[in-house]
């Protein structure tokens, strides 16, 4: 078996021997192991810490992740997300608010940014008109379903001719003799 491998081996790569091959391959796989974890233990860095904040600052900067939604939680704000990427939000937030930018011009660029989802009230335009509107369309059409489902309901039961009292007496006798 290892003639027919050294054989195949010196065919497919010329001037090549079977122990030449897997020493080049072993080396090839162990560059690559130490570029790879070198690239690791690069990206593994910490995020450097920020300097403290002022009283009126921290409060701004609250108030604000209140209005935003946790991209990853989906029902939390950025307060009250614990998630890593909420986390990152809301440094960024700190970040353009040391830029001097308004609360406004905040939420705008994270608009811009992951679109309306972010937002926790998304405005009212053409994309979220559904999402505003459509819980009161589904209730009115729900009561108009249950309002000709009723009135049907109301038709079958007049079309019910009333029974006679004789017919009545004879049905009771019937039910008596079984």
């Amino acid at each position: 078996m290892k003639a027919i491998a050294r054989i195949f081996l010196a065919n497919a790569i010329p001037g090549a021997e079977f122990g030449a091959f897997v020493a080049w391959k072993a080396r090839q796989c162990l560059t690559f192991i130490l570029i790879a974890c070198a690239f690791a233990a690069h990206a593994q860095t910490p995020t450097p810490e920020m300097a403290p904040m002022s009283p009126e600052l921290e409060v701004r900067l609250k108030k604000l992740e209140t209005e935003l939604r946790c991209l990853v939680c989906q029902n939390q704000t950025l307060a009250e997300s614990p998630a890593g990427l909420a986390g990152d939000l809301r440094r960024e937030i700190r970040l353009l608010a040391d830029q001097n930018k308004s609360n406004e011009e905040i939420k705008e660029h994270l608009r811009a940014r992951y679109g309306d989802f972010v937002l926790y009230r998304p405005p009212v335009d053409g994309k979220t008109w559904l999402l505003w509107f459509g819980p009161f369309f589904l209730l009115i059409g729900g009561a108009i379903l249950l309002w000709i489902m009723n009135r049907r309901r109301n038709a079958m039961m007049q079309t019910v001719a009333p029974v006679d009292a004789d017919a009545l007496q004879r049905a009771n006798a019937i039910l008596k003799d079984e």
